[in-house]
């Protein structure tokens, strides 16, 4: 649908003016019966350059709403707490603020990016110390053996024993395909088995 710019009007492609009797193009659109919501734009009813007029002139967007409803709708920050983005439980940082304890959207925005700095800086401090356990060669020999630096002894062996399984001629049919990548895994387990991270 193409939409022309600065005065409303749209392609009809064929569509007749909605309001009763008009037989002109329906180019202009207004709201319909369902009010846009979480599942979608809702609906609009199209008229012609006239009808729109005298629509838009009688339209209430307030019409059957009590008084508080109408004091709520017009304040400027009306609906921030469930409808912006950043207040998502599931966006991006953490859970939802408590909206009783902050007076402004922005600042609670500001304490969940401050928490959330808070929180990745001390994860990669936590990584850094963990990588400072085991040298620049140690952690390619855990590579080779495809575990994590927070790796603990006990694992370092079942990997061992595994990998063993896996890629030694004795338990493969005496397929000797797997010698080089055998010999990096014994190479590399005989290595951290040293490593004083596991002392």
């Amino acid at each position: 649908m193409r939409h022309q710019k600065f005065h409303g009007r749209f392609d009809s492609g064929g569509r007749e003016c909605s309001w009763p009797g008009c037989e002109d193009t329906g180019e202009f659109r207004a709201p319909g019966s369902r009010s846009p919501g979480f599942d979608g734009p809702g609906d609009y009813r199209w008229f012609c350059l006239q009808h729109v007029r005298e629509f838009n002139a009688g339209y209430d967007y307030f019409e059957g709403m009590e008084a508080e409803e109408i004091l709520r709708a017009q304040s400027p920050i009306h609906g921030w707490e469930h409808t912006a983005r950043a207040f998502r439980p599931d966006e991006s940082m953490d859970a939802a603020p408590r909206w009783a304890d902050y007076a402004d959207p922005l600042d609670a925005i500001n304490q969940r990016a401050r928490d959330h700095m808070r929180r990745r800086t001390g994860e990669v401090r936590e990584e850094m110390r963990s990588q400072a356990r085991f040298t620049p060669e140690e952690r390619q020999a855990l590579r080779v053996m495809g575990l994590e630096i927070d790796v603990d002894a006990k694992t370092l062996r079942l990997r061992y024993t595994r990998l063993l399984r896996q890629f030694h001629p004795d338990h493969n049919g005496g397929d000797h395909g797997h010698a080089a990548r055998l010999q990096s895994v014994v190479e590399a387990y005989q290595m951290l088995r040293k490593a004083a991270a596991f002392a």
